[in-house]
Protein backbone atom coordinates (compact mmCIF):
# COMPACT_ATOMS: atom_id res chain seq x y z
CA UNK A 1 0.00 0.00 0.00
CA UNK A 2 1.02 3.71 -0.68
CA UNK A 3 2.32 5.36 1.91
CA UNK A 4 1.09 8.56 0.76
CA UNK A 5 -2.50 6.70 0.76
CA UNK A 6 -2.27 5.75 4.19
CA UNK A 7 -1.49 9.35 4.81
CA UNK A 8 -4.25 10.83 3.92
CA UNK A 9 -6.40 8.37 4.79
CA UNK A 10 -5.43 9.05 8.37
CA UNK A 11 -5.64 12.82 7.39
CA UNK A 12 -9.49 12.58 6.69
CA UNK A 13 -10.08 9.61 9.70
CA UNK A 14 -8.13 11.97 12.10
CA UNK A 15 -10.97 14.66 10.81
CA UNK A 16 -13.19 12.67 12.01
CA UNK A 17 -12.63 13.66 15.49
CA UNK A 18 -13.09 10.19 16.63
CA UNK A 19 -9.77 9.71 17.92
CA UNK A 20 -10.37 12.97 20.48
CA UNK A 21 -12.93 10.49 22.38
CA UNK A 22 -11.09 9.73 25.74
CA UNK A 23 -13.19 6.97 25.74
CA UNK A 24 -11.83 5.72 22.26
CA UNK A 25 -8.24 6.16 23.03
CA UNK A 26 -8.68 3.74 25.84
CA UNK A 27 -10.05 0.98 24.13
CA UNK A 28 -7.47 1.86 21.71
CA UNK A 29 -4.94 1.26 24.48
CA UNK A 30 -7.07 -1.60 26.36
CA UNK A 31 -7.03 -3.67 22.75
CA UNK A 32 -3.21 -3.26 21.91
CA UNK A 33 -2.43 -4.57 25.66
CA UNK A 34 -4.71 -7.77 25.01
CA UNK A 35 -3.20 -8.42 21.80
CA UNK A 36 0.46 -7.67 23.54
CA UNK A 37 -0.23 -10.16 26.03
CA UNK A 38 -1.94 -12.82 23.71
CA UNK A 39 1.18 -13.17 21.57
CA UNK A 40 3.38 -12.71 24.25
CA UNK A 41 5.29 -16.22 23.32
CA UNK A 42 5.55 -15.17 19.45
CA UNK A 43 7.35 -11.66 20.72
CA UNK A 44 9.73 -13.61 22.81
CA UNK A 45 10.03 -15.87 19.71
CA UNK A 46 10.82 -13.36 17.24
CA UNK A 47 13.26 -11.13 19.12
CA UNK A 48 15.38 -14.27 20.05
CA UNK A 49 15.51 -15.15 16.14
CA UNK A 50 16.89 -11.42 15.52
CA UNK A 51 19.61 -11.29 18.68
CA UNK A 52 19.35 -13.79 21.05
CA UNK A 53 17.96 -11.31 23.39
CA UNK A 54 16.50 -13.70 26.02
CA UNK A 55 12.69 -13.95 27.44
CA UNK A 56 13.82 -12.65 31.10
CA UNK A 57 15.63 -9.78 29.73
CA UNK A 58 12.73 -9.18 26.94
CA UNK A 59 10.34 -9.03 29.73
CA UNK A 60 11.89 -7.01 31.78
CA UNK A 61 13.13 -4.04 29.36
CA UNK A 62 11.18 -4.47 27.18
CA UNK A 63 7.90 -5.92 27.58
CA UNK A 64 7.79 -4.81 31.34
CA UNK A 65 7.89 -1.06 30.32
CA UNK A 66 5.32 -1.14 27.28
CA UNK A 67 2.59 -2.07 29.66
CA UNK A 68 3.69 0.20 32.44
CA UNK A 69 3.12 2.83 30.00
CA UNK A 70 -0.74 1.48 28.80
CA UNK A 71 -1.35 1.53 32.55
CA UNK A 72 -0.26 4.78 33.46
CA UNK A 73 -2.34 6.24 30.83
CA UNK A 74 -5.81 3.97 31.49
CA UNK A 75 -5.04 5.47 34.63
CA UNK A 76 -3.96 9.23 33.97
CA UNK A 77 -5.59 9.95 30.80
CA UNK A 78 -8.92 11.64 31.51
CA UNK A 79 -6.98 14.43 33.96
CA UNK A 80 -4.65 14.40 30.97
CA UNK A 81 -7.08 15.43 28.39
CA UNK A 82 -9.39 17.37 30.60
CA UNK A 83 -8.70 21.37 29.78
CA UNK A 84 -6.55 22.73 33.06
CA UNK A 85 -7.96 26.30 34.36
CA UNK A 86 -5.36 28.30 35.04
CA UNK A 87 -5.21 31.95 36.85
CA UNK A 88 -6.24 34.35 34.48
CA UNK A 89 -4.40 37.87 34.80
CA UNK A 90 -6.01 40.88 36.24
CA UNK A 91 -5.70 42.62 32.72
CA UNK A 92 -7.88 40.00 31.44
CA UNK A 93 -10.74 40.59 33.92
CA UNK A 94 -13.53 39.84 34.21
CA UNK A 95 -12.99 36.39 32.37
CA UNK A 96 -11.24 32.76 32.68
CA UNK A 97 -8.35 31.06 31.45
CA UNK A 98 -7.65 27.34 30.18
CA UNK A 99 -5.32 25.51 28.50
CA UNK A 100 -6.45 22.28 26.11
CA UNK A 101 -4.59 19.69 25.07
CA UNK A 102 -4.69 19.31 21.37
CA UNK A 103 -3.93 16.31 19.50
CA UNK A 104 -1.08 16.82 16.61
CA UNK A 105 -3.43 14.76 14.25
CA UNK A 106 -1.21 12.23 11.61
CA UNK A 107 1.80 11.34 13.43
CA UNK A 108 5.08 8.83 12.07
CA UNK A 109 7.09 7.11 14.42
CA UNK A 110 10.49 5.67 13.49
CA UNK A 111 11.63 2.84 15.98
CA UNK A 112 14.97 1.82 16.77
CA UNK A 113 16.82 -1.73 16.42
CA UNK A 114 18.29 -2.31 20.06
CA UNK A 115 14.85 -2.17 22.24
CA UNK A 116 12.50 -2.93 18.97
CA UNK A 117 9.33 -3.32 20.95
CA UNK A 118 10.11 -0.86 23.84
CA UNK A 119 11.32 1.97 21.89
CA UNK A 120 8.65 1.20 19.18
CA UNK A 121 5.58 0.91 21.38
CA UNK A 122 6.11 3.38 23.86
CA UNK A 123 6.09 6.22 22.03
CA UNK A 124 2.63 4.58 19.86
CA UNK A 125 1.22 4.37 23.05
CA UNK A 126 1.77 7.62 23.80
CA UNK A 127 0.61 8.86 20.33
CA UNK A 128 -2.66 7.20 20.85
CA UNK A 129 -3.13 8.37 24.36
CA UNK A 130 -3.15 11.99 23.00
CA UNK A 131 -5.22 11.32 20.30
CA UNK A 132 -3.30 11.10 17.18
CA UNK A 133 -3.11 8.74 14.12
CA UNK A 134 -0.04 6.98 13.96
CA UNK A 135 2.35 5.30 11.16
CA UNK A 136 5.05 3.19 12.48
CA UNK A 137 7.86 2.68 11.07
CA UNK A 138 10.01 -0.36 13.46
CA UNK A 139 13.87 -0.92 12.50
CA UNK A 140 14.56 -2.99 9.98
CA UNK A 141 17.79 -4.88 11.48
CA UNK A 142 15.65 -6.92 13.84
CA UNK A 143 13.67 -8.27 10.94
CA UNK A 144 11.61 -11.03 12.51
CA UNK A 145 10.21 -8.36 15.37
CA UNK A 146 9.53 -5.81 12.24
CA UNK A 147 7.37 -8.29 10.64
CA UNK A 148 5.35 -9.41 13.94
CA UNK A 149 4.48 -5.96 15.19
CA UNK A 150 3.47 -5.37 11.84
CA UNK A 151 1.46 -8.79 11.48
CA UNK A 152 0.09 -7.58 15.12
CA UNK A 153 -1.32 -3.79 14.38
CA UNK A 154 -2.35 -4.06 10.65
CA UNK A 155 -4.18 -7.07 11.54
CA UNK A 156 -6.16 -5.39 14.49
CA UNK A 157 -6.73 -2.32 13.78
CA UNK A 158 -7.71 -0.24 10.43
CA UNK A 159 -4.59 1.29 8.63
CA UNK A 160 -6.58 4.72 8.55
CA UNK A 161 -5.99 4.91 12.39
CA UNK A 162 -2.93 2.58 12.65
CA UNK A 163 -0.22 1.18 10.27
CA UNK A 164 2.94 -0.72 10.72
CA UNK A 165 5.68 0.02 7.56
CA UNK A 166 8.09 -2.36 6.98
CA UNK A 167 11.17 -1.78 4.95
CA UNK A 168 14.06 -0.10 5.25
CA UNK A 169 15.85 3.00 4.47
CA UNK A 170 14.34 3.64 0.92
CA UNK A 171 10.87 3.36 2.88
CA UNK A 172 11.66 5.67 5.78
CA UNK A 173 12.93 8.24 3.15
CA UNK A 174 9.30 8.11 1.69
CA UNK A 175 8.07 8.53 4.24
CA UNK A 176 9.73 11.72 5.35
CA UNK A 177 8.64 13.42 2.51
CA UNK A 178 4.81 13.66 3.76
CA UNK A 179 4.31 16.13 6.08
CA UNK A 180 3.26 14.76 9.31
CA UNK A 181 2.06 16.50 12.01
CA UNK A 182 4.86 15.14 14.13
CA UNK A 183 7.49 12.88 13.73
CA UNK A 184 9.01 10.86 16.87
CA UNK A 185 12.66 9.43 16.02
CA UNK A 186 15.23 7.22 18.22
CA UNK A 187 18.31 6.26 16.83
CA UNK A 188 21.99 7.61 16.25
CA UNK A 189 23.03 11.51 16.08
CA UNK A 190 24.06 10.73 12.26
CA UNK A 191 20.80 9.64 10.87
CA UNK A 192 18.81 11.99 13.31
CA UNK A 193 20.50 14.83 11.54
CA UNK A 194 18.64 13.24 8.49
CA UNK A 195 15.65 13.01 9.87
CA UNK A 196 15.47 16.92 11.16
CA UNK A 197 16.85 17.55 7.64
CA UNK A 198 13.89 16.10 6.01
CA UNK A 199 11.15 17.67 8.64
CA UNK A 200 12.36 21.07 8.37
CA UNK A 201 11.40 21.05 4.50
CA UNK A 202 7.92 20.74 5.49
CA UNK A 203 7.93 22.43 8.97
CA UNK A 204 6.96 19.50 10.71
CA UNK A 205 7.58 18.87 14.96
CA UNK A 206 9.96 16.61 15.74
CA UNK A 207 11.49 14.75 18.52
CA UNK A 208 14.61 12.65 18.61
CA UNK A 209 15.84 10.49 20.92
CA UNK A 210 19.88 9.92 20.18
CA UNK A 211 22.66 9.24 21.91
CA UNK A 212 26.51 9.91 22.61
CA UNK A 213 29.30 8.62 25.00
CA UNK A 214 27.20 8.64 28.64
CA UNK A 215 29.69 8.93 31.43
CA UNK A 216 29.77 6.58 34.39
CA UNK A 217 32.19 7.94 37.53
CA UNK A 218 33.56 6.34 40.60
CA UNK A 219 35.17 8.52 42.90
CA UNK A 220 37.01 7.42 46.41
CA UNK A 221 34.01 7.79 48.64
CA UNK A 222 31.74 5.61 46.19
CA UNK A 223 30.33 2.18 47.70
CA UNK A 224 32.31 0.23 45.12
CA UNK A 225 30.92 -3.25 45.81
CA UNK A 226 27.38 -2.01 44.65
CA UNK A 227 29.16 0.62 41.79
CA UNK A 228 30.71 -2.21 40.40
CA UNK A 229 27.80 -4.64 40.29
CA UNK A 230 25.69 -1.81 38.89
CA UNK A 231 27.97 -0.52 36.16
CA UNK A 232 28.51 -3.92 34.99
CA UNK A 233 24.74 -4.48 34.56
CA UNK A 234 23.72 -1.42 33.40
CA UNK A 235 26.97 -1.92 30.60
CA UNK A 236 26.19 -5.10 29.44
CA UNK A 237 22.37 -5.81 29.83
CA UNK A 238 21.71 -6.07 25.95
CA UNK A 239 24.75 -6.74 25.25
CA UNK A 240 26.00 -3.10 25.07
CA UNK A 241 23.86 -2.06 22.78
CA UNK A 242 21.41 0.24 24.81
CA UNK A 243 21.35 4.42 24.24
CA UNK A 244 21.95 5.34 27.90
CA UNK A 245 24.41 2.15 28.80
CA UNK A 246 27.68 3.73 30.83
CA UNK A 247 29.93 4.45 27.39
CA UNK A 248 32.82 4.86 29.44
CA UNK A 249 34.28 4.54 32.93
CA UNK A 250 35.81 7.52 35.05
CA UNK A 251 37.48 6.49 38.42
CA UNK A 252 38.96 8.03 40.88
CA UNK A 253 42.94 7.41 40.72
CA UNK A 254 43.57 6.05 43.74
CA UNK A 255 40.56 3.19 43.64
CA UNK A 256 41.42 2.40 39.88
CA UNK A 257 43.07 -1.34 40.96
CA UNK A 258 40.54 -2.07 43.46
CA UNK A 259 38.13 -1.17 41.39
CA UNK A 260 39.26 -2.87 38.15
CA UNK A 261 39.01 -6.22 40.21
CA UNK A 262 35.11 -5.80 41.25
CA UNK A 263 34.51 -5.12 37.78
CA UNK A 264 36.27 -8.36 36.72
CA UNK A 265 34.62 -10.38 39.48
CA UNK A 266 31.08 -8.94 38.85
CA UNK A 267 31.24 -9.79 35.01
CA UNK A 268 31.86 -13.19 35.69
CA UNK A 269 29.27 -13.43 38.07
CA UNK A 270 27.13 -12.53 35.38
CA UNK A 271 28.09 -15.48 33.39
CA UNK A 272 27.98 -14.04 30.25
CA UNK A 273 29.83 -16.61 28.49
CA UNK A 274 29.21 -17.97 24.41
CA UNK A 275 25.74 -19.18 23.96
CA UNK A 276 24.06 -17.81 27.38
CA UNK A 277 20.71 -17.12 27.10
CA UNK A 278 20.72 -13.84 29.05
CA UNK A 279 23.34 -12.09 27.34
CA UNK A 280 22.41 -10.79 23.41
CA UNK A 281 24.39 -11.07 20.55
CA UNK A 282 25.67 -8.32 18.38
CA UNK A 283 22.46 -7.13 16.17
CA UNK A 284 24.87 -7.83 12.82
CA UNK A 285 28.49 -8.48 11.54
CA UNK A 286 28.83 -4.88 10.17
CA UNK A 287 28.18 -3.62 14.14
CA UNK A 288 30.51 -6.72 15.19
CA UNK A 289 33.68 -5.53 13.22
CA UNK A 290 33.38 -1.95 14.50
CA UNK A 291 32.65 -3.03 18.27
CA UNK A 292 36.17 -5.17 17.44
CA UNK A 293 37.90 -2.73 15.73
CA UNK A 294 37.41 0.06 19.08
CA UNK A 295 39.20 -2.70 20.84
CA UNK A 296 42.98 -2.43 21.56
CA UNK A 297 44.25 -5.43 22.26
CA UNK A 298 47.16 -4.55 24.40
CA UNK A 299 44.86 -2.08 26.60
CA UNK A 300 42.83 -5.62 27.25
CA UNK A 301 42.07 -5.61 31.21
CA UNK A 302 39.37 -8.44 30.77
CA UNK A 303 37.63 -10.22 27.84
CA UNK A 304 38.36 -9.56 24.37
CA UNK A 305 36.93 -12.99 23.18
CA UNK A 306 34.53 -12.82 20.46
CA UNK A 307 32.85 -15.57 18.06
CA UNK A 308 31.91 -14.25 14.38
CA UNK A 309 29.67 -17.62 13.78
CA UNK A 310 27.17 -16.73 16.71
CA UNK A 311 27.97 -12.35 16.95
CA UNK A 312 29.30 -13.32 20.39
CA UNK A 313 31.68 -10.49 22.20
CA UNK A 314 32.82 -10.97 25.64
CA UNK A 315 31.92 -8.08 27.97
CA UNK A 316 35.41 -6.71 27.82
CA UNK A 317 37.28 -3.91 29.96
CA UNK A 318 39.93 -1.44 28.70
CA UNK A 319 42.24 -0.23 30.80
CA UNK A 320 45.27 2.53 30.21
CA UNK A 321 43.02 4.20 27.97
CA UNK A 322 43.65 8.18 26.89
CA UNK A 323 40.66 10.21 25.34
CA UNK A 324 42.78 10.40 22.13
CA UNK A 325 41.98 6.62 21.75
CA UNK A 326 39.39 5.34 18.95
CA UNK A 327 37.09 3.79 21.41
CA UNK A 328 36.55 7.47 23.16
CA UNK A 329 35.99 9.16 19.29
CA UNK A 330 32.12 7.65 19.06
CA UNK A 331 29.37 5.87 20.93
CA UNK A 332 30.45 2.64 21.44
CA UNK A 333 26.99 1.07 21.53
CA UNK A 334 28.45 -2.67 22.58
CA UNK A 335 29.95 -4.72 25.56
CA UNK A 336 33.05 -2.73 25.77
CA UNK A 337 34.04 -0.06 28.64
CA UNK A 338 37.05 1.68 28.72
CA UNK A 339 38.21 3.03 32.02
CA UNK A 340 39.83 6.49 32.15
CA UNK A 341 41.74 7.45 35.76
CA UNK A 342 41.46 10.51 36.90
CA UNK A 343 43.51 12.40 40.08
CA UNK A 344 41.21 15.52 39.97
CA UNK A 345 37.49 15.30 40.27
CA UNK A 346 36.61 18.69 38.61
CA UNK A 347 39.18 18.19 35.80
CA UNK A 348 37.53 14.87 34.78
CA UNK A 349 34.28 17.09 34.93
CA UNK A 350 35.77 19.55 32.87
CA UNK A 351 36.43 16.83 30.03
CA UNK A 352 32.58 15.68 30.18
CA UNK A 353 31.58 19.80 29.82
CA UNK A 354 33.81 19.91 27.07
CA UNK A 355 32.82 16.99 24.94
CA UNK A 356 28.69 16.93 23.10
CA UNK A 357 26.01 16.90 25.58
CA UNK A 358 25.56 13.16 26.63
CA UNK A 359 21.88 11.35 26.80
CA UNK A 360 23.10 10.14 30.30
CA UNK A 361 25.24 10.18 33.19
CA UNK A 362 26.04 8.43 36.29
CA UNK A 363 28.26 9.12 39.39
CA UNK A 364 29.22 7.31 42.46
CA UNK A 365 29.65 8.61 45.33
CA UNK A 366 29.07 9.28 49.22
CA UNK A 367 29.85 13.18 48.70
CA UNK A 368 27.44 15.55 48.81
CA UNK A 369 29.41 18.05 47.00
CA UNK A 370 30.75 15.74 44.41
CA UNK A 371 27.17 15.06 43.61
CA UNK A 372 26.25 18.89 43.92
CA UNK A 373 29.35 20.01 41.06
CA UNK A 374 27.69 17.07 38.87
CA UNK A 375 24.10 18.16 38.95
CA UNK A 376 24.87 21.52 38.83
CA UNK A 377 28.18 22.36 36.16
CA UNK A 378 27.37 19.12 33.60
CA UNK A 379 24.54 19.14 30.80
CA UNK A 380 23.13 15.70 29.78
CA UNK A 381 19.78 14.57 29.26
CA UNK A 382 19.30 12.29 32.92
CA UNK A 383 21.14 9.85 34.62
CA UNK A 384 21.54 8.29 38.30
CA UNK A 385 23.25 8.73 41.77
CA UNK A 386 24.75 5.42 42.36
CA UNK A 387 22.52 3.59 40.07
CA UNK A 388 22.71 3.11 36.17
CA UNK A 389 19.76 2.73 33.32
CA UNK A 390 16.86 3.32 35.59
CA UNK A 391 16.02 6.74 35.05
CA UNK A 392 14.18 5.41 32.11
CA UNK A 393 12.00 3.25 34.17
CA UNK A 394 9.71 6.11 35.79
CA UNK A 395 6.30 7.81 34.03
CA UNK A 396 6.53 10.63 36.43
CA UNK A 397 10.69 11.48 34.98
CA UNK A 398 10.69 12.84 31.63
CA UNK A 399 13.34 10.88 28.84
CA UNK A 400 15.25 12.53 26.37
CA UNK A 401 18.62 13.93 25.29
CA UNK A 402 19.95 17.61 25.38
CA UNK A 403 22.00 18.98 22.41
CA UNK A 404 23.59 16.44 20.67
CA UNK A 405 21.81 13.80 22.01
CA UNK A 406 18.30 14.66 21.57
CA UNK A 407 15.69 17.14 21.23
CA UNK A 408 12.37 16.73 23.29
CA UNK A 409 11.54 14.04 25.90
CA UNK A 410 8.30 11.69 26.46
CA UNK A 411 7.13 9.21 29.21
CA UNK A 412 4.14 9.90 30.97
CA UNK A 413 2.84 13.14 31.47
CA UNK A 414 5.96 14.35 29.46
CA UNK A 415 4.75 12.19 26.42
CA UNK A 416 1.47 13.10 26.03
CA UNK A 417 2.51 16.91 25.94
CA UNK A 418 5.12 15.56 23.43
CA UNK A 419 2.12 14.54 20.80
CA UNK A 420 -0.05 17.43 22.11
CA UNK A 421 -0.27 20.77 21.20
CA UNK A 422 -1.07 23.52 24.39
CA UNK A 423 -3.85 25.27 22.95
CA UNK A 424 -4.53 28.69 25.61
CA UNK A 425 -7.94 30.09 25.55
CA UNK A 426 -9.43 33.32 27.49
CA UNK A 427 -13.02 33.72 27.78
CA UNK A 428 -14.13 37.19 28.32
CA UNK A 429 -17.19 38.22 29.56
CA UNK A 430 -19.59 40.39 27.56
CA UNK A 431 -20.22 42.40 30.81
CA UNK A 432 -17.73 45.07 33.41
CA UNK A 433 -14.71 45.71 30.65
CA UNK A 434 -13.29 48.64 31.34
CA UNK A 435 -12.28 51.24 28.49
CA UNK A 436 -9.12 51.88 29.13
CA UNK A 437 -7.15 49.76 26.00
CA UNK A 438 -9.41 51.63 23.59
CA UNK A 439 -9.13 54.78 21.50
CA UNK A 440 -9.43 57.83 22.21
CA UNK A 441 -6.23 57.64 24.28
CA UNK A 442 -5.69 60.18 27.41
CA UNK A 443 -3.02 60.70 29.76
CA UNK A 444 -5.54 59.03 32.30
CA UNK A 445 -6.16 55.71 30.68
CA UNK A 446 -1.98 55.57 30.21
CA UNK A 447 -1.90 55.90 34.03
CA UNK A 448 -4.86 52.73 34.36
CA UNK A 449 -2.81 51.19 31.25
CA UNK A 450 0.59 51.35 33.87
CA UNK A 451 -0.87 50.33 36.60
CA UNK A 452 -3.11 47.37 35.39
CA UNK A 453 0.18 46.04 32.89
Amino acid sequence: MEFAKIFQSQKEFFNTHQTKDVAFRKETLLKLKDILKGNEQQLYDAIYKDFRKGTFDTFLTELNLVHKEINFFLKNLDKLAKPKKVKTALSLQPGSSHIYADPLGVTLVIGAWNYPYQLTLVPLITAIAAGNTCVVKPSELPENTMRLLAELINTNFPSNYLYVAEGGIPETAELLKLRWSKIFFTGSSKVGQIVYEAAAKNLVPVTLELGGKSPAIVTKTANLEVAAKRIVWGKFLNGGQTCIAPDYLLVEESVKDKFLQLLKDKIEETGYIDGAEHYTSIINKRNYDRILSLITPGKIFYGGKHNEEMLYIEPTVLTNVTYDDAVMQEEIFGPVLPVVSFKNYDEALEKIINGEKPLAAYLFTNNDDEKDKLLNRVSFGGGCINDTLMQITSDYLPFGGVGNSGIGHYHGEFGFLTFSHQKSVIEKTTWGEPDWKYPPYSDKKMKWLKRVM
